[in-house]
């Protein structure tokens, strides 16, 4: 019986029974679940038609098997062979293959965002971080405080060096990393506080250094057991620390910590009198107002004042230094320079009437030799006389000195 006698069969549409997805015991590298299809392909036709070559059923199966469910029209070739025709196998094909490589692209960014994301949530926990809570903050305080405890014991503890000193060194890295967390997480109080004291004599940069130091010794002293949140107890630790650095740093002159409180006092002080008076109050009407003296508000008031470089121009307009034109000390001056060398000729001659020992006890007593003045027991110890002898010589040439006439001459330098 010959193929070519064969009626030609219509289009017979097979239906798979397609099975539920069955979770696969090994994951897939696409992490898409396998669908399983074991129709059996054109049962119909192969028991209807003998094909005489077995790799056209091959080819068949794999056609069928890549159809899965589509519906397959077979017709009658030239050779007068029976063939399936997949219509839309290639539009499948193409279709898995687009599913294939969205599947395949959307693991690899979903992988590649995760991995983002890890590195970012390291990278965030160590540089920005969240607010701390109440129980962090006990933590980090205690670190704190248990380093302090570890440097007071180790002036006391020799004897256990080698087991001392690394428990010391797990502590300081603890204590380094809890110091750069609450530095991080407490920067904006700090910088809170720092922009109420900016202006001062200090950078905001060593405000907020300052700041941070006060930061870590309030930490230390900090008890969360008093029910009292850790940003209001550092809050005055660090107000603490800026004031002591503006009052040590600030100034080339340096003012006691009362005495520079007294600074802004003054200055408020000074302006409400301003506008009530309608002028420059005076130091006492200041210390009226403060209930203090006003030696202590001329004081505060003259140390207060920035200090002016002596090598400033006077003006833009001129290179005149005020070097030059402030005077110099008083014993400097030419006419004062020679009224003291006629002074000093005037006593030597004065004294050149008394004889040798009553010379030496009045410029001992009144240290006239550049030295410093000696009590009549001094001078009785370096003469090796009593102390009564020397004050008798001592009257005896001060009376001789009056009667004499060159003291007249000297009253022109007495003031």
């Amino acid at each position: 019986m010959s193929l070519t006698s064969l009626p030609a069969f219509p289009s017979l549409k097979t239906y798979h029974s397609i099975q539920p997805t069955l979770p696969s015991t090994t994951p897939s590298k696409f992490g898409a679940s396998l669908v399983y299809s074991d129709a059996p392909v054109i049962v119909a036709t192969t028991e209807a038609v003998a094909l005489p070559n077995t790799a056209v059923d091959v080819d068949v199966d794999v056609d069928a098997a890549c159809g899965i469910g589509k519906v397959w029209p077979f017709v009658e070739t030239e050779n007068g062979v029976v063939r399936g025709q997949n219509i839309g196998v290639d539009d499948m094909r193409r279709k898995r293959r687009r599913k294939r490589r969205k599947n395949l692209g959307c693991l690899v960014e979903e992988e590649n965002f995760q991995n983002s994301f890890l590195r970012q949530k390291l990278v965030v926990r160590s540089v920005k971080s969240e607010f701390l809570s109440s129980k962090e903050e006990a933590e980090l305080c205690l670190c704190l405080k248990e380093v302090a405890r570890i440097e007071v014991s180790n002036q006391r503890m020799t004897e256990h060096e080698g087991n001392f000193s690394i428990s010391r060194r797990f502590a300081l890295e603890n204590v380094r990393e809890s110091k750069a967390r609450l530095a991080r997480d407490y920067r904006g109080l700090i910088a809170s506080i720092a922009g109420g004291y900016q202006g001062k004599g200090l950078s905001m940069e060593d405000l907020m250094q300052e700041g941070t130091i006060g930061l870590f010794r309030g930490a230390e002293k900090f008890d969360p057991d008093r029910g009292c949140k850790l940003s209001t107890h550092v809050y005055w630790w660090i107000r603490q620390a800026m004031i002591k650095a503006l009052a040590k740093k600030s100034r080339l002159i340096r003012l006691p910590g009362e005495k520079y409180g007294m600074i802004a006092k003054i200055a408020e002080a000074k302006s409400v009198l301003n506008r009530r008076l309608s002028r420059k109050p005076t130091y006492e009407e200041i210390a009226e107002v403060l209930n203090v003296n006003a030696s202590t508000v001329k004081l505060v008031y003259e140390r207060s004042r920035q200090p002016v470089s002596l090598d400033r121009a006077i003006n833009d307009q001129s290179n005149l230094k005020l070097t030059e034109i402030i005077p110099g000390p008083v014993e400097m001056i030419p006419e004062k320079m020679v009224e003291r060398e006629l002074v000093k000729q005037g006593v030597a001659k004065l004294l050149s009437t008394l004889d040798k020992r009553e010379e030496e006890i009045v410029r001992l007593y009144f240290g006239l030799n550049g030295e410093t003045t000696l009590s009549f027991e001094e001078i009785g110890k370096v003469l090796k006389l009593s102390r009564e002898r020397i004050r008798q010589i001592h009257w005896g040439a001060l009376l001789k000195l009056q009667e004499t006439s060159l003291l007249d001459s000297l009253k022109f330098y007495v003031v």
